[in-house]
């Protein structure tokens, strides 16, 4: 569905001057320096695929959406989607992309939030019927009915995040690009955005592309993460391969049936973390070892009657790409 092909993006900043009539001077000599905000970016997504992209800030990710939006235009390289450009084809794309950009608006900030909706509903020709047959949806799954008569200005971070996400989906659109959708939001707010995601994407096969800095949105929602640092990919992948690539450890918790009696010559496939009478924590590197080979290597300490494992954390392994 999404095509990017060695995608590049270099934008040309003013050089400020400096001392004295520096303002004058900036605005009679223009001098500029090229800032590579996007580096040979290239992938494929299919329809129906739920797709993380990530990276620190100032990493290339909102230049990248704007590109496959057609806000921007790529400095080389090229993007279709069903095998059209976004930049050249923008008028018969944009009733198939949905898009939110978590610090922008796409409401009228002074008009109540239905008014808004009849606006866009409007500029994408929905016709009445379909209009508020979408509406209704969309009021009972993001719980709209509360303030839809509330002008946008009025609204609270979650309300606005909500009618957000409904405004960038009046039209059905196949194909959803968010940026940051669950910025600022508390627990209940983000529960509620990503059980709606979740839905577009496994029930009606909506193709999603999530950008966030919010981890969690990343393990509960993707199927597929895509790494960027300094405009350049460093990953694309599954989550269970990025943290099987970092290599970090699995800890496990075990409780014995009685108190641990520690084997005379014995060398663990596991490191050992703390140990307290009958329950001990171990550490062990999944792509040196399984977790039956530490349980059986560990039965030689006594009796097993209880294991709990907990994987790498997904934040702290992102921490670890990106350094």
């Amino acid at each position: 569905m999404i095509i990017a092909k060695s995608l590049h993006k270099t934008f040309r900043i003013p050089v400020v001057k400096q001392g004295r009539l520096q303002g004058l001077r900036t605005l009679l000599t223009r001098d500029y320096r090229l800032v590579e905000a996007v580096k040979d970016i290239s992938f494929e997504i299919p329809k129906g695929e739920f797709v993380g992209y990530i990276g620190p800030n100032g990493a290339g990710k909102s230049t990248t959406i704007k590109m496959l939006c057609g806000i921007l235009h790529p400095t080389s390289g090229e993007v279709t989607i069903n095998g059209r450009s976004p930049q050249k084809n923008r008028m018969e794309l944009v009733r198939q992309l949905g898009v939110v950009f978590g610090q922008r608006t796409q409401l009228w900030w002074d008009l109540p939030v239905k008014d808004s909706f009849e606006i866009l509903a409007s500029l994408y020709k929905i016709g009445k019927p379909a209009y508020r047959r979408q509406l209704g949806k969309l009021s009972e799954v993001l719980n709209l009915r509360d303030f839809l008569d509330t002008p946008v200005r009025k609204l609270s971070l979650g309300q606005r995040m909500r009618a957000d996400l409904a405004a960038s989906l009046l039209h059905d659109p196949e194909l959803l690009f968010l940026d940051e959708p669950t910025i600022g939001l508390d627990v209940l707010a983000k529960k509620q955005i990503r059980e709606h995601l979740r839905l577009l994407n496994r029930e009606l096969n909506k193709t999603i592309l999530l950008t966030t800095h919010d981890m969690d949105d990343i393990e509960q929602l993707c199927s597929r993460v895509i790494v960027i640092n300094h405009g350049q990919a460093i990953y694309d992948g599954t989550l269970e391969q990025l943290r099987g690539r970092i290599g970090l450890p699995t800890r496990m918790k075990i409780t014995f049936r009685e108190a641990i009696k520690q084997p005379s010559a014995h060398t663990p496939p596991f490191q050992i973390q703390m140990i307290d009478s009958r329950m001990m924590s171990v550490a062990c590197n999944r792509q040196e070892t399984t977790a039956m080979e530490v349980l059986q290597a560990m039965s030689a300490w006594g009796v097993i009657e209880d294991v709990h494992m907990e994987e790498p954390d997904f934040e702290e392994v992102i921490h670890r790409v990106y350094g």
